[in-house]
Parts: C-alpha cells; structure tokens; sequence
C-alpha cells in the first residue's frame, strides 16, 4: 500500500499597488513583510499577509483572518482574487513540508497596513515586482516575479524534481 500524501494548506494575500494587471507591463508594487523568530526563513522577505489555514476555516476566511493580524486591515472577500494553487514540497517527506498554498492578490482594503505582529516580522514595505529584495522567500519570488507575465497559471508546482 502507499502512503497517501498528506497536505498543509495555507492562504497568501499580495497586496498591490500601482500598475494594473498587464502583461509585459511593470507590475507594481507588492507589500512584504520581513520574518524573524518564527522558526522558518527569519531574516528573509515574505507576502506580507499569509498563514495555515486552520480547522473549520476556508481558505478565504483564513486569508481574510491573516490580513487581520498581520497587518491590522479588513478585507472584502469580493476583493480577493484567486492568483494560483501551488502544489510544492520541500523533497523531505515531513508531512508539515507537503503544501499547497493558495494565492489571492487584493488591491482595495479598509485601514492601513501596518504590522501588528512585531514578534514575527521586523518590517514591512512595498516593492516594485521587478525589484524584489534578493532574499525573498522562493516559492513567494516565484508567483510575484510572475506578476509581470499575468501571472503563474491557476495551477503551480514547485519543489518538485
């Protein structure tokens, strides 16, 4: 028999502003937050609204949920718009490294963003798509620098050999 694999699902929400959705176009600005005391690439650049999705929870509430308390903001699910599913794995058979991540850019917000879990993330700032700082988490780098292009694709794999 084989062993099922099993899957961590987590919502991300790109914040963006500036250029519409164009391809070829500059892509805008993206907000990120920089990750410390969390256990997982601390020191690194990272969507700046983004968690697990937690039992009995949606992945739209739980992007909506993420974007609450990271950075102080409500979210109209209506505004949230599906970017991709990526399958990925780190190719080390620990369960919590099986994901699937689902992510949703958003352009309109209530409040202003601003970091509310200062434990976890030493900063916060907007980044134009083409010009991302050059330690921003890999699978992130992947999707956002695909903005440009309109985007991943609704399905993606990453990890993977």
């Amino acid at each position: 028999m084989t062993d099922r694999f099993r899957l961590v699902p987590a919502a991300y929400v790109l914040l963006r502003r500036g250029a519409v959705d164009d391809p070829g176009g500059d892509g805008g600005e993206v907000l990120l937050q920089l990750r410390r005391n969390t256990g997982y690439r601390d020191g690194w650049w990272a969507t700046a609204a983004a968690g697990h999705v937690e039992a009995r929870e949606t992945v739209v509430e739980a992007a909506r949920r993420e974007a609450a308390e990271e950075l102080g903001i409500a979210i109209d699910p209506a505004d949230l718009v599906p970017l991709t599913a990526m399958h990925r794995t780190h190719r080390n058979d620990e369960p919590i490294d099986e994901r699937v991540d689902f992510f949703f850019t958003c352009r309109r917000w209530s409040g202003e963003p601003a970091l509310q879990e200062a434990a976890k993330a030493a900063d916060l700032g907007w980044f134009a798509v083409d010009a991302l700082p050059e330690r921003t988490v890999p699978h992130e780098r992947f999707v956002i620098e695909s903005l440009r292009a309109g985007g991943p694709g609704a399905i993606t794999t990453f990890g993977f050999a």
